[in-house]
């Protein structure tokens, strides 16, 4: 497969992208990697690192023009490739585009992915590596643009699929870039649990952990808990209420686990206040297009204390959404109560345990022999 990766500035995409690079070689794979950013700076020796978005909007086009070009001919046979680029950009000169559809076209891409992170996360790395000024809105706004700006690109090369794929902050997602790419064969799960109301519960956030990492031993997933900027929204509000100027974020490496010598990101709660309205809506649509560019749905309804079901607004909306878009609808429901006709009626299949369903999911062929696991 060959892919055209996108992002905002602030991801980190090429460390991102090479470790997936990596890991298709242990594979017995192997991915040919184009970053234009450095085929940029090497066709523009003259320009300081860093300063290359500075440049007029003549010349940066004509540096990647020629860096593109490049591309085109060196990745001609390359089975698999992922070019790494931008969609669009938004810097001094404003708001414009990164690309054109000659050299998109004459690329021939078969997939484009839009890489998204926690809003922070980018926010910090866009002012740890570049001389900008530029507000939490800024971030999202530009995320928004990117993600667009990509899908409607897509629609320039007939056949081509467009993913949006997060980086990931409590599983590493590298192995999904991967499969996308060279197990592309592999079924892509949307993963559906609840989140907010069970975050004082441990024994609940557990359950929903294994569910996840179960899930993703098996197929391509498309988790909505990659990118958890609601929790940010939270604390944010219970500072304000506070009378807190800031709060401090944690950052963390793939696993959950705070970065090894990484400083605590500090983030204005007004510009979190902000942006609340953003996080919401964006939630809204970007979990509604990871659905829609899956191949079914597994959900987790587990069972809180007192019996209570597990099953928030949120989850309800995205079986509901599913069902409705022709995927196959799968519920693990744990309650010992009985799920509601709304639950069963618009199901594929509900099973008792994760387990269960893992052993349905194999006897039906879901599994890929060839993948990560070597399963």
């Amino acid at each position: 497969m060959r892919a055209i990766v996108t992002g905002q500035i602030g991801l980190d995409k090429k460390q991102y992208i090479n470790s997936a690079a990596a890991l298709a070689g242990r594979q017995g794979e192997q991915i040919d990697v184009y970053h234009v950013g450095d085929l940029m700076y090497k066709e523009g020796p003259d320009v300081r690192p860093g300063k290359i978005l500075d440049l007029p909007l003549s010349r940066l086009n004509s540096l990647r023009r020629a860096a593109f070009k490049d591309v085109i001919v060196e990745a001609k046979d390359s089975k698999n490739l992922i070019v790494n680029t931008h969609a669009t950009f938004r810097w001094r000169h404003g708001l414009f585009a990164a690309f054109d559809y000659d050299q998109i076209t004459k690329l021939q891409p078969d997939l484009f992915i839009c890489l998204v992170d926690n809003i922070e996360v980018v926010h910090n790395r866009l002012h740890r590596d570049h001389e900008i000024d530029a507000t939490l809105k800024d971030c999202m706004v530009w995320r928004e643009e990117e993600i667009l700006a990509s899908e409607l690109l897509t629609q320039s090369i007939p056949g081509s699929r467009f993913y949006i794929l997060s980086r990931g902050r409590h599983i590493d997602t590298t192995s999904t870039l991967f499969r996308l790419i060279c197990r592309h064969d592999m079924r892509k799960v949307y993963p559906s649990f609840p989140m907010s109301h069970v975050v004082d519960m441990p024994d609940v956030l557990a359950e929903i952990d294994h569910f996840r990492a179960e899930l993703a031993k098996h197929f391509i997933c498309f988790d909505p808990g990659d990118v958890d900027e609601k929790l940010l929204l939270e604390r944010g509000i219970a500072a304000a209420r506070d009378g807190k100027e800031f709060i401090d974020v944690a950052p963390h490496s793939f696993g959950g686990s705070k970065a090894a010598g990484a400083d605590n990101i500090r983030v204005t709660v007004r510009e979190i206040l902000d942006i609340a309205g953003d996080i919401d809506g964006q939630i809204y649509m970007r979990d509604f297009k990871l659905i829609d560019q899956s191949d079914m749905i597994v959900s987790l309804v587990p069972e809180l204390p007192g019996g209570v079901p597990g099953l928030s607004s949120g989850v309800e909306r995205e079986l509901q959404h599913a069902w409705e878009h022709t995927k196959e609808v799968y519920v693990v429901w744990k309650p010992k109560k009985h799920p509601s006709p709304f639950i069963t009626e618009t199901a594929t299949k509900v099973f008792k345990s994760v387990d269960e369903a893992l052993k349905y999911f194999e006897d039906k062929g879901m599994f890929t022999p060839k993948n990560l696991f070597g399963q």
